[in-house]
């Protein structure tokens, strides 16, 4: 038997605590209904806790991130409020091979501007347009148990052009209302860690209540996990021939 992942779901905690239209959606919060779907999704493999912009260090101690296989990360209004300093935290612990789900608006994100390295700009319109996610990557881990296409029937749009780097693997594609489309699945692979980019998710809409957002949130979480012990990446002066054989 392996061990459970174990998952920390950020959330920024701005919206569920300030607006009554997001408390009437998310009662207990956007985190913590990330986080029940997620231990509704895996049972027992999975251990989840969660973390939010106003905790001392944001919750994301380095004990906490030292314990944590994967982190989500859903932030909207107060991209700006989080410190740089957690910032590099986050960063080192992903290269180092934490996973990372960074989930709607976390596209605006200092940690994923930071690993991205683009501007990760975008279109958008917040008009209840009907959101279509098509399945690009059939057979992907991602993808496994999820329709095609799947269908969200209130969303925010996003549209392209999305200034992301090219992904090491495209997921999904969402078309939307108004005939945009855009690349709303993306993994990607920084230092040791896996990073994955879900587009679903604006706070005034229940999609994180829906179940098939829920299994690709779950499947993402297994995709991104470590597979082996995490070691920052750093430079080794070989100075001897041969030191492969002695070792």
């Amino acid at each position: 038997m392996t061990d459970p992942i174990r998952v920390t779901v950020w959330g920024e905690n701005v919206h569920d605590q300030r607006d009554a239209s997001v408390q009437k959606v998310y009662p207990d919060t956007m985190h913590e209904t990330i986080a029940a779907a997620l231990r509704s999704k895996l049972g027992q493999d999975v251990v989840v806790r969660t973390a939010w912009l106003q905790q001392p260090e944001h919750g994301l101690t380095e004990e906490v991130l030292a314990e944590t296989d994967v982190l989500t990360w859903w932030g909207h209004a107060a991209h700006g409020d989080v410190d740089d300093a957690i910032v590099e935290r986050v960063q080192k612990h992903v290269l180092s091979g934490m996973g990372l789900i960074a989930l709607h608006s976390a596209h605006f994100s200092k940690i994923f501007i930071k690993l991205m390295g683009t501007t990760c700009s975008l279109d958008w319109r917040a008009e209840n347009d009907r959101e279509l996610i098509w399945t690009v990557a059939a057979g992907h881990p991602i993808a496994q148990g999820i329709p095609h296409p799947l269908v969200i029937e209130r969303e925010e749009m996003y549209g392209e052009l999305f200034d992301i780097p090219q992904p090491d693997e495209l997921v999904f594609v969402s078309s939307f209302t108004g005939g945009e489309v855009f690349r709303s699945g993306c993994c990607y692979r920084r230092g040791q860690g896996r990073v994955f980019y879900f587009r679903p998710g604006d706070q005034e809409y229940p999609t994180y209540h829906q179940p098939e957002v829920q299994q690709i949130i779950a499947n993402a979480a297994k995709w991104a996990a470590p597979t082996s012990p995490r070691q920052l990446p750093e430079v080794h002066h070989r100075k001897d021939i041969g030191w492969f054989e002695r070792a």
